[in-house]
């Protein structure tokens, strides 16, 4: 059987565990221990990140964007793609959008606020650090200080951006709430790829996690009725049809995008062509300074372009025109040709994979 190495409070665990249960592919639940990340992860995948997946045959994949991608190709009943490649790339765009852009607010909720911290470093603690000869109190300490300086205090979150950092999660409940009040699922009856990115930060962080829960009850029970529904829907019980085009509900989540997440991809390549190891970028008017440069997120870019290159001709022009109202088609082409050097050939989810953060410190 398929086995599938996670920890049960990850975004990205969460993320691929969705997709899995949706497309009824059998597989098995494995802890990601402390042994794991130290002894298994470095030779069979290359990056100390989950989820990663153990194949029958004996191959490793890592990465959940192209992990899914592989899934398709070997479960195509069902598709999570739409036929429409203009509501295709909408959807990877969107996926794109909620994989590395409300990973800094996400993170911030559940690191910054002591309700949510100090539950979740039990969590974490309990499960990844099985095996460790530790006092558990100690742990837990080390686990909260870890993540609040590596994925908070070193990723832009200040004072000065305190408030913007939150806006991000707030806006996004605002945006998606008249689309699950209108519809199940993003572009319809049947979820895409859009709802299966979005289950990434919106699962197992804002929907769980005690402080952006309370929030998502109160202000966004669509949006909480719509993640429980997602986890609970199997691709063998769906009907229905994908709506035609792209809605006018999802025009304000594409402009969110063109100013967020396109901008701080942006911003990210040229510092990376620069060889910088950090960056600054001014987003919706608040001014973001030292986050780290990554260079899996020009590879973010470089695929969000391949893959507005791949549309034919009559999908493209609707697309550019599509973007370009809302803000997305310059930032979307702006850094010409970025080149992150990672998988030239490919092969993703197979071979070595990078980490987000290259720096993190343990």
């Amino acid at each position: 059987m398929i086995k599938v190495y996670g920890v049960k409070v990850s975004y990205f665990t969460g993320k691929l565990e969705a997709y899995l249960r949706y497309k009824e592919i059998p597989f098995e639940y494995c802890s990601a221990t402390s042994n794991y990340f130290r002894k298994v992860l470095p030779e069979k995948t290359g990056a100390l990140q989950v989820p990663a997946v153990e194949l029958p045959d004996g191959r490793w994949m890592t990465d959940s964007s192209p992990i899914i991608d592989w899934f398709e190709t070997q479960y195509p009943d069902h598709p999570i793609l739409p036929a429409d490649p203009v509501q295709a790339y909408i959807c990877r765009l969107i996926e794109d959008y909620a994989d590395e852009y409300m990973w800094r607010p996400a993170m911030h909720y559940r690191w910054s606020y002591p309700t949510s911290s100090k539950l979740l470093r039990r969590q974490i603690t309990d499960e990844m650090a099985a095996d460790v000869s530790m006092p558990r109190w100690l742990l837990r300490m080390v686990t909260e200080r870890r993540q609040h300086t590596n994925f908070v205090a070193n990723d832009g979150v200040t004072k000065e951006t305190w408030d913007h950092v939150e806006q991000a999660y707030l806006r996004l409940l605002k945006i998606l709430t008249p689309v699950f009040e209108n519809r199940a699922f993003v572009f319809g009856a049947t979820p895409t790829l859009a709802d299966i990115g979005l289950m990434g930060p919106l699962f197992r962080h804002f929907a769980m996690d005690p402080v952006p829960a309370v929030i998502m009850r109160e202000t966004a029970p669509a949006v909480m009725e719509w993640v429980y529904r997602l986890w609970n829907t199997k691709a063998s019980d769906m009907g229905g049809t994908h709506v035609s085009g792209v809605p006018d509900d999802l025009l304000p989540l594409l402009k969110e995008i063109g100013e967020t997440h396109l901008e701080n991809l942006c911003a990210n390549a040229q510092a990376w062509s620069r060889g910088e190891k950090v960056f600054g970028v001014t987003l919706q008017g608040t001014a973001y300074h030292d986050v780290p440069t990554s260079r899996y997120r020009v590879w973010c870019l470089e695929r969000l372009q391949e893959h507005f290159e791949e549309l034919p001709p009559p999908a493209q022009d609707q697309m550019m025109q599509l973007l370009d109202s809302q803000g997305c088609l310059e930032p979307l082409l702006r850094v010409s040709n970025p080149h992150s050097g990672y998988d030239p050939d490919h092969q993703a989810p197979f071979g070595t994979s990078i980490p987000v953060y290259e720096n993190v410190k343990g």
